[in-house]
């Protein structure tokens, strides 16, 4: 008996100007299924879910939708289809309430009022079915990231959704709200509803997919069942060849008495006391739980953020940086875990965004000089092989993986003596990350001081050749060494035990 679908998409493509994002792809869900969707960033993944959603319309194929052809024109057509979005850069009015945000557009009313006991009560029974511990009358700016995910989904859900897509929905969560998330996204399973599911996280993929779906460079490859494969199997139909090691070798060029970076008793609004070194040759680590204090540590040593106390050492010469610029100007960057919003302009060019840090290299006095600002940009592009269609492209028209080595090309243009990456491969796919591993490596045997402050366990121990764990704003111990360095014991440092 032929198998019936909820959604099927059949020969999409999607010609963008000099590119073509997706060419002749096919997906089937069924009712019920949790569908993984991987590819590279740049495969098409987002491309398809934009066209499924309604943000943009393919240039040829055909979608079906409980056997009936579709093509939503708009988003709102989409979810009066019955199709549902959560995207990774969640899409909520923050100065609202949550009841508010769910029933945007279709508040109850009561004569010519709005009717908001009706509303209240409507959204927090739509919460409940989440088991969310907060009410419908909370602003969204006071919740949480993953609470504010439960919102969209709240509101797919009252839109009488059958099929929702959640794009990388825990990129952003703790361990602790991905478990709750997960437990959503089994009752929604049971309750016969579909979920399209964008994830570089093959644990994650493994534990809550029944399909995967694969696409490489815009095309189909292959539709797989995860019971019946291993992480390397869609590893391989991602990149089309076996990664090997995801991490490059350790460094064999410590040198143990060249500090380029020297922190004491570093004090600021949510750490204390936070001395440490960074050696010549080595990679350097930054563990520790959500909210430890990581990022704030690293933000106040470059002066974005102001230190109570403290004293910073740049190869042997005691600094007083009053601001980021300062810090920039004596050769440490900062590349931020929140690309979008702080590290790129989305609405220039490649090409100015990579020029950004430096626009000293690329003008004459006050002018820029466009064929300065070209050969920098160009040269940045192919040494990190990032593809692109050309560099007067927007930014926002590059994939995860492809902006995030925009944003190191930038930083890099300006021969940076320490570089510090918070959450350097975040919402990439393993092909990038490796990449950006590998380069992380090949910058500290240059003599680059290379920090990380990663979330992901395996990445911090596999990059990383010393890591200090924070612990409530403190750094609560080192694991050096192979044995040592396993996610027990940083656990049960990060932990406080």
């Amino acid at each position: 008996m032929e198998e019936t679908y909820l959604f099927e998409a059949e020969g999409i493509t999607k010609q963008f100007p000099g590119t073509k994002a997706l060419d002749q792809v096919q997906l089937k869900v069924s009712k019920g299924e949790v569908h993984a969707l991987c590819g590279e960033n740049g495969a098409g993944k987002s491309t398809l879910m934009n066209i499924i959603g309604g943000i943009f319309p393919p240039t040829s194929g055909q979608m079906f939708f409980e056997g009936e052809k579709i093509q939503p024109k708009n988003p709102r057509e989409a979810q009066h289809i019955g199709i549902g979005f959560v995207h990774q850069e969640l899409s909520l009015c923050p100065h609202l309430s949550a009841a508010e945000n769910i029933y945007i557009g279709r508040l109850p009313h009561k004569r010519d009022r709005v009717d908001f006991k009706k509303l209240w009560k409507d959204a927090d029974e739509v919460l409940s079915k989440f088991g969310a511990n907060f009410s419908s009358k909370k602003q969204i700016s006071e919740l949480t990231v993953s609470e504010q995910q439960l919102v969209e989904i709240a509101k797919s859900v009252s839109l009488n959704c059958k099929l929702l897509i959640l794009d990388e929905p825990t990129s952003s969560l703790t361990d602790k709200e991905t478990k709750k998330l997960f437990e959503v996204v089994h009752n929604l399973k049971k309750e016969g509803m579909a979920i399209l599911f964008i994830s570089h996280r093959m644990p994650e993929i493994f534990e809550i997919c029944d399909k995967v779906t694969v696409f490489k460079d815009g095309k189909y490859v292959c539709t797989m069942n995860t019971k019946e494969i291993n992480s390397e199997d869609i590893i391989k139909a991602m990149v089309g060849r076996e990664l090997g090691n995801l991490y490059p070798p350790k460094s064999s060029r410590i040198e143990e008495k060249q500090e380029i970076l020297k922190i004491e008793n570093l004090c600021g609004e949510r750490f204390q006391n936070v001395s440490f070194s960074l050696k010549k040759g080595e990679i350097l680590g930054f563990a520790g739980l959500v909210g430890a204090g990581r990022s704030e540590i690293m933000r106040a040593l470059c002066g974005i953020d102001p230190k109570t106390k403290g004293r910073v050492w740049l190869n042997g010469k005691e600094q007083n940086f009053k601001n980021f610029r300062d810090a920039v100007n004596e050769g440490i960057c900062y590349l931020t875990e929140d690309r979008k919003n702080q590290g790129l302009f989305l609405g220039m060019s490649i090409k100015s965004n990579m020029t950004s840090a430096n626009l000293k290299a690329v003008s004459k006095g006050i002018w820029l000089k466009e064929k300065l600002e070209r050969q920098l940009a160009d040269n940045y592009v192919e040494q990190l092989a990032i593809k692109v269609a050309g560099i007067e492209y927007p930014i926002s028209s590059l994939s995860g993986g492809n902006q995030q080595k925009c944003l190191l090309g930038k930083w890099l243009s300006i021969h940076p003596k320490v570089i510090i990456m918070d959450e350097p491969t975040r919402g990439i796919d393993v092909g990038a990350k490796s990449e950006i591993h590998n380069l992380l490596r090949k910058l500290a045997e240059e003599g680059v001081g290379v920090i990380i402050v990663s979330s992901e366990l395996p990445e911090v121990m596999g990059v990383s050749d010393r890591i200090l764990v924070v612990h409530e704003g403190k750094l609560a111990g080192e694991v050096s060494g192979v044995e040592m360095m396993t996610e027990e014991n940083i656990m049960r440092l990060a932990s406080g035990e």
